[in-house]
């Protein structure tokens, strides 16, 4: 690698990562404040919020890898012609071609990274992200007793505490009610604690001094006794096991899609798995025009430090990425084959990208967005022609 290369890896690299860092945490805090409303509503722990937070960061990261990649290389450019440095490289002889073997060095190592988050990582997490929230639907992670609230339990038992002290270890102020095929228990209790047992499926709630009313088909009046020292055993519900994996396409990894859409028997199935396999290879596919964009974008005309290129290069990466949701959705529906409907907009914009740095880079004098930027540029100076008038104006 020549001292040029490692230059323009130096540039590429931190806003490059900065830009991937940024993305992902900027999705998480958008995440997480519904995932502990969430968890707080189910009354599961809350140490559960960063285990579903762990399952979606490959999601994000699938999502983050293309736009960091995009920002890396086209600041890095944009930094080269605004210092000059670019004049000087294209006046020695060196090429546009030959300044993109470092970026497709990046390209290539991060579609490698992004095959394999959502091709294989990716699917993994987001079933086991569905589990975790139907355990804290079902309470099979454990609920939060709620001091001063009812607490259900399965649908057999209601308890309510008063207060909670030495971190939930000694209870006081207890309501217990417990029915089971006719049999009910009514228990008040002035204190008591919850004790394991050798049976992983029942517990003992140890009661001091309280009042239990005992009602069953077989009795003619309720039961009622008064205790100083009373062990109510409470079996723990049972819970339905989740489902297996694949219930949905999202959860398959790209050879379990590029099985199912070639022998599965229903076409229903059939279409959705082929529009998600080449839904997801057509995402990582893009990466590799994302070099030849962030160059067009990212060198600005002479004269000119517009930020117009970095705008519209989200602008497009973003537009194109719904475009192929739509597209994967119409294929999934059967409309059109999922071939056709996700690989033809991957040629339109392939098209469009390699149009505008062959205008760049081949062209004298070329400048694929010179319009827009000629645009943006007289309206910046309209307003600022238009504010100090407004503010002399204000001062009068």
């Amino acid at each position: 690698m020549t001292s040029i290369d490692r230059y323009m890896a130096r540039l590429i690299a931190l806003p490059l990562f900065s830009t991937l860092i940024i993305a992902a945490m900027l999705l998480i805090l958008d995440r997480i404040r519904r995932l502990f409303d969430f968890v707080a509503a189910q009354g599961g722990p809350i140490s559960v919020v960063w285990r579903m937070l762990a399952n979606l960061l490959p999601e994000y990261l699938g999502l983050g890898i293309p736009i960091g990649l995009l920002l890396g290389i086209l600041l890095a450019f944009r930094r080269l012609a605004a210092n000059s440095e670019l004049d000087v490289l294209r006046g020695v002889g060196v090429s546009y071609t030959r300044l993109l073997r470092v970026p497709y060095m990046f390209a290539l190592v991060l579609a490698i990274a992004n095959i394999l988050i959502v091709g294989f990582v990716q699917p993994q997490a987001r079933y086991y992200y569905e589990q975790l929230r139907f355990e804290l639907r079902t309470g099979a992670l454990g609920a939060s007793i709620k001091v001063g609230e009812f607490t259900h339990f399965g649908s057999q038992m209601t308890l309510r505490i008063e207060q909670s002290h030495d971190k939930g270890r000694k209870l006081e102020g207890i309501f217990v009610h417990y029915a089971n095929k006719g049999t009910e228990y009514s228990v008040t209790a002035q204190s008591g604690r919850f004790l394991a047992t050798d049976d992983p499926n029942t517990i003992i709630f140890r009661l001091t001094n309280g009042t239990l009313v005992h009602k069953a088909p077989n009795f003619a009046v309720p039961r009622v006794l008064t205790f100083t020292s009373h062990d109510l055993p409470i079996p723990l519900p049972k819970y339905e096991n989740f489902r297996q994996r694949g219930g949905r396409n999202l959860e398959f990894t790209l050879p379990e899609l590029a099985r199912i859409g070639h022998s599965s028997h229903s076409e229903a199935q059939r279409d959705s798995s082929r529009s998600e396999f080449h839904f997801r290879v057509v995402e990582v596919a893009t990466m590799f025009l994302l070099p030849l964009l962030a160059i067009a974008l990212g060198v600005p005309p002479k004269r000119s430090s517009s930020g117009v290129g970095v705008f519209l290069a989200i602008v497009m990466i973003v537009a194109y990425h719904k475009v192929n949701e739509y597209a994967a959705a119409v294929g999934e529906l059967g409309r059109v084959d999922p071939l056709i409907a996700l690989w033809t907009p991957f040629l339109i914009f392939a098209g469009i990208i390699i149009w505008m740095y062959y205008t760049i880079a081949y062209v004298p004098g070329g400048q694929p967005i010179g319009a827009l930027e000629r645009s943006f540029s007289k309206l910046a100076k309209l307003i600022t022609r238009f504010l100090p008038f407004r503010r002399k104006e204000a001062k009068a």
